[in-house]
């Protein structure tokens, strides 16, 4: 592997972005396949970038045989992560049951009382505003975001801020009373009636939850099967895609 291939990688991870690197086996040529960019010896081939970039989509490394020739497309993507926002007591089930799944969680809240670490054990937490924390965090394909604190001064930037992403989960916690007045001062913020239709609200599955636990296993079985939905339709088979050979 090149020095700058590596750099490239390395830097790709520290920042959270998704990359593949494809490598012609039978010369070790590299190239590079970012979701808005590509670098590298054959960054001009349309079809080794298109299925890269499904690859990306799909999180999965492969095999490929295009014109003859065979390609390694090793994807690197950052490990999936849920952002809570409202250290209530919701969170507090919800947080530990999420880093069980192996999800990277950070809760987020500027009110001091509420957002410790005694609070939230070995989770990150960062007492701040929403949109502030996530102008930091950066928000990408691989994140969750989950609004639970009811308060529109809180929640309301973090949708705002969130739907504007290409985050695969936006989840709020209310009421359908609620989340109807939600949709109507996001809207007066510029949020499309399209834009919105992707917040899940009332957040998680109707599973006749009532506790904070019950309320937490909803919203995690919602996030599964999201992402696992998203997936598949990214691994349907397509008619105009290169022939792949698995791995």
């Amino acid at each position: 592997m090149k020095a700058e291939t590596l750099a490239a990688l390395q830097e790709a991870r520290t920042q959270r972005k998704a990359l593949a690197l494809a490598t012609r086996l039978s010369d070790g040529a590299e190239t590079l396949v970012h979701p808005d960019r590509v670098l590298g010896a054959q960054a001009e081939d349309a079809a080794l970038v298109a299925a890269a970039r499904r690859a990306l989509g799909i999180g999965r490394s492969e095999t490929i045989e295009l014109d003859g020739q065979r390609i390694f497309l090793n994807v690197y993507v950052p490990p999936a992560r849920l952002i809570i926002v409202g250290a209530v007591h919701i969170a507090q089930s919800l947080a530990p049951m999420a880093s069980l799944m192996d999800l990277d969680v950070t809760v987020v809240d500027p009110r001091r009382a509420f957002a410790t670490d005694s609070r939230f054990p070995g989770v990150k937490v960062m007492q701040e505003w929403a949109d502030e924390a996530f102008e930091k965090m950066g928000l990408d394909v691989s994140t969750a975001v989950v609004t639970l604190t009811h308060d529109p001064k809180l929640d309301d930037p973090a949708l705002e801020y969130a739907l504007k992403s290409d985050v695969f989960y936006i989840g709020a916690l209310g009421s359908r009373k609620t989340h109807a007045k939600r949709k109507e001062r996001l809207a007066e913020a510029g949020i499309t009636e399209e834009q919105f239709a992707r917040v899940h609200g009332p957040v998680g599955l109707n599973i006749g939850a009532k506790s904070p636990a019950e309320i937490a296993i909803s919203i995690l079985g919602q996030i599964v099967e999201v992402r696992a939905r998203r997936l598949e339709a990214l691994s349907a088979p397509r008619t105009a895609a290169p022939d792949v050979a698995a791995a």
